[in-house]
């Protein structure tokens, strides 16, 4: 094992605890985060909200644990950047939001940044797809 893996691990683990806490955050609260998506005027807001739960949990444990950790980094990344503009579109809300959305969009894309990195680097080390000879570590070719 190189001196990387651990530190890649602690990352992972880092980006994947504020998807596997909101997975759950909607799955068991799945009325409000309808709410909250039907205040925007999606549609199918119970839908989109059981989708986005079930989505942020499961691909937050592949990434933890770090099976299938490219395509579980690359769907999130996705769905982050779908959700940043949707929900934190600081440029259309009223002066006294703006602050706040706007650091939740940039901390958004930053979150976004690290899981490309995953999406490119793959696992590590440390992680099943490493184990499995697959696509756990080294870059992409």
């Amino acid at each position: 094992m190189n001196n990387q893996g651990l530190p890649l691990l602690v990352a992972r683990i880092l980006l994947a605890a504020m998807f596997v806490l909101a997975g759950i955050g909607k799955l068991t609260g799945l009325g409000g985060t309808a709410g909250y998506i039907a205040s925007v005027g999606l549609p199918a807001p119970q839908l989109l909200a059981l989708g986005a739960g079930v989505l942020e949990l499961i691909a937050g444990v592949l990434l933890v644990i770090g099976w299938q950790a490219r395509w579980a980094a690359l769907a999130l990344a996705v769905f982050t950047l779908i959700a940043t503009v949707i929900f934190h579109n600081y440029w259309a809300k009223p002066a006294e939001q703006v602050m706040v959305q706007q650091l939740m969009f940039m901390k958004n894309l930053a979150v976004t940044g690290g899981l490309l990195f995953v999406w490119v680097f793959g696992a590590g080390a440390l992680s099943i797809d490493a184990r499995r000879g697959g696509s756990g570590h080294g870059a992409r070719t």
